[in-house]
């Protein structure tokens, strides 16, 4: 009896991992003749209920993004710029600290061709993505387009059989998840969150908004404004609807800023510059010429003559001098609005899509409630504090914060080029540097050109000077390797510093000095082997058995693994001690020697980099794609985990169990 349940368990387990194979997208295409020599190729993917597919302009720096890739292209045919994308979701990623740009249950992609051959009869595209929900999986799908040979003045669609379409991964007649379930709140990106992202847009412009109607630009036309309209309304009921209007007219301004902003670039292509070297190396400059503007060092002014022309016009009477008089107030006010203006079409950029337009509309509603409101209720100015010279600070704070902002979209240039010109050591001090001068001029120590001479400081300003300097006291441990949670999206990660160990290594036992040949430290300074063979070597010297990490450089669960559960202490631990890690990237795209290139005999692919050789090692032998995935072997390479041979997505308790169950067969 015993031996006929121990078959049924293995013939399950066997069963389990033969349906590991999961392919959550499936494909249909097409090709339509435009022109003559014009064709547009067509992917149609639907995608399985939450799983999401990434966009091929997700940022560098982030996950995996599409890639589109001709195989016959050379002297066959042209490109007509870059293959057009239907609906996408956009949201921030806390993990890499990007927005990633994704498809969610349906996915399109469009590229226009010009054949340069006639006589071509097919077009080879290969399709390269990743797919996420509690794992990921990389992807390659090959597509074979027929040519349509038909008449200059005919158009037809053809169709094309994706049942031959040779894939990286088997394909099972039913898919099902076997990756172990994790809760819905840590599952894919969905639609709600693409939500959440605007709003986010919007509450942060808004309250920038708020702050550059504190400005001295800003701040004291409130008055003047509230008496042009009790002075030119004959009565209350007149003076109130000017004063909406004038604040229609303000939102009006600079939502269609935004829209044009939108409509010149597209909906997506802000977000595909932003994802650039030059962009981002254009917005740190950028960035810092706003930050040194509120600082002091010269105004940024539109030229006097719009506003003389513009007031000329609002000096008439009627609803169109008032709308000249919201014109009037954008450019004027310019000086102090322009660099939270471009500062927050810089962000929204990233977001992509309405988010210009979203972030337009929640800073000029910060800008125009206010003076709706104290022209409609006049005696409330009483209770506005009088202008002086804590306009200013507020332009100087402001200033101190865009130049903290610009050193991000350096340190992303810096991440993609890998100059190491920022590393996080040097990123952190600049911030140090930066928000400990700022807290100083808080506290009243140093004081910038346009400030009025300080006797005292106010409670109020006493408190965000203790703040600012508790952050950055906060940041000073950073140095050393201490993780900064509250702001980890923001430095480069801590592998991409002069140390990972930090300046002096204190508090860790293993140094660099002593590491064995071919492995290096990776995350939360565990020794990790990323060459199996290295690892099998060391493995059999010191008699430990293996942990296979299968996982990938843009896989976001991999990370959310190795920063919630490797990091426990009871985790943390097992791996330093009595495992040998062997970390193998199945997005490695450097390329294989010659000689060691071939075709898969499971999936029938080319093997062409290193992050092609062990994903096909990954399926080949495990019969899954998924990332990560986590293997004991012992030193034949043997499962030690009969049961559960192989782990993914999960938690700290079923880790350490599934961890420790592998390590006691080991050492029997």
């Amino acid at each position: 009896m015993k031996k006929i349940i121990f078959l049924l368990l293995a013939f399950l387990a066997l069963a389990k991992g033969n349906s590991q194979i999961l392919d959550p997208v499936k494909w249909t295409t097409k090709i339509e003749k435009k022109s003559e020599n014009n064709y547009v190729l067509t992917f149609n993917g639907v995608i399985e209920n939450d799983w999401h597919m990434y966009s091929q302009f997700t940022p560098d720096g982030g996950p995996l993004p599409l890639e589109v890739i001709f195989k016959n292209q050379k002297g066959n045919f042209n490109l007509v710029g870059k293959a057009k994308e239907g609906k996408t979701t956009t949201a921030y990623n806390d993990v890499f600290g990007v927005n990633e740009t994704f498809f969610v249950k349906n996915a399109q992609i469009q590229q226009e061709i010009t054949l340069t051959n006639p006589k071509i009869s097919k077009i080879d595209v290969a399709l390269n993505y990743q797919v996420c929900k509690d794992a990921c999986i990389n992807l390659e799908k090959k597509f074979s387009f027929v040519i349509p040979s038909v008449s200059k003045t005919e158009t037809e669609t053809i169709k094309i059989d994706t049942s031959k379409i040779i894939t990286t991964t088997s394909k099972p007649e039913e898919i099902k998840e076997t990756v172990t379930a994790v809760s819905k709140a840590q599952n894919a990106h969905s639609k709600p969150e693409k939500q959440k992202g605007l709003w986010s847009i919007f509450f942060i412009a808004f309250f920038s908004g708020f702050a550059a109607l504190l400005t001295p630009c800003v701040f004291p036309m409130i008055p003047m404004t509230v008496s042009f309209f009790t002075k030119q309304s004959k009565t209350r009921a007149t003076g109130i609807a000017n004063a909406i209007f004038y604040g229609l007219s303000i939102i009006f301004i600079y939502v269609a800023l935004g829209m044009t902003i939108t409509g010149i670039f597209g909906a997506d292509a802000l977000n595909v510059l932003s994802t650039g070297v030059l962009f981002n190396i254009i917005f740190f400059v950028v960035l810092v010429v706003f930050a040194f503007s509120f600082l002091g060092a010269f105004e940024i002014m539109l030229p006097n003559s719009w506003a003389n022309k513009l007031d000329k016009q609002a000096g008439k009477t009627g609803i169109i001098a008032i709308f000249f008089m919201a014109l009037v107030l954008a450019i004027v006010s310019f000086s102090c609005t322009g660099p939270i203006v471009g500062t927050l079409l810089v962000q929204a950029a990233s977001q992509g899509g309405i988010a210009p337009i979203i972030g337009m509309l929640g800073f000029s509603s910060a800008i125009a409630i206010p003076f709706m409101l104290f022209a409609i209720f006049p005696t409330w100015l009483h209770s506005l504090p009088k202008s002086g010279g804590w306009m200013n600070s507020v332009k100087v704070s402001l200033g101190f914060l865009e130049l903290a902002l610009a050193f991000k979209f350096l340190s992303n240039a810096d991440l993609v080029l890998q100059l190491h010109l920022l590393e996080r050591e040097v990123f952190l001090a600049i911030w140090i540097a930066i928000f400990g001068t700022f807290s100083l001029y808080l506290l009243g120590k140093i004081s910038m050109p346009h400030d009025s001479p300080l006797e005292h400081i106010s409670v109020g300003r006493l408190s965000l000077g203790l703040v600012v300097l508790s952050f950055t006291i906060y940041m000073i441990p950073g140095l050393w390797g201490a993780p900064l949670k509250l702001i980890n999206a923001f430095p480069p990660p801590m592998e991409y510093s002069e140390s990972p160990l930090g300046f002096s290594g204190s508090g860790n036992n293993t140094s660099t000095a002593i590491l064995p040949d071919g492995a290096k430290l990776g995350p939360h300074q565990i020794v990790v082997f990323n060459d199996y063979d290295k690892g099998l070597a060391y493995a059999k010297t010191v008699n430990k058995p293996i942990m296979l990490d299968f996982t990938g450089y843009a896989c976001v669960n991999c990370r959310k693994m190795e920063n919630n559960v490797w990091s426990d202490a009871r985790v943390l631990s097992i791996l330093k001690n009595d495992v040998v890690l062997i970390s193998l990237y199945v997005d490695d795209k450097r390329d294989l020697p010659k000689n060691e290139q071939f075709i898969s005999k499971t999936t029938g692919s080319d093997i062409e980099t290193i992050g092609d050789k062990w994903a096909d090692y990954m399926i080949s032998k495990y019969k899954t794609n998924t990332q990560p995935l986590y293997v004991l072997t012992d030193l034949n390479g043997n499962s030690l985990n009969q049961i559960t041979p192989t782990i993914s997505y999960t938690g700290v308790d079923e880790y350490e169990s599934w961890l420790k169950t592998g390590i006691s067969k080991f050492k029997k």
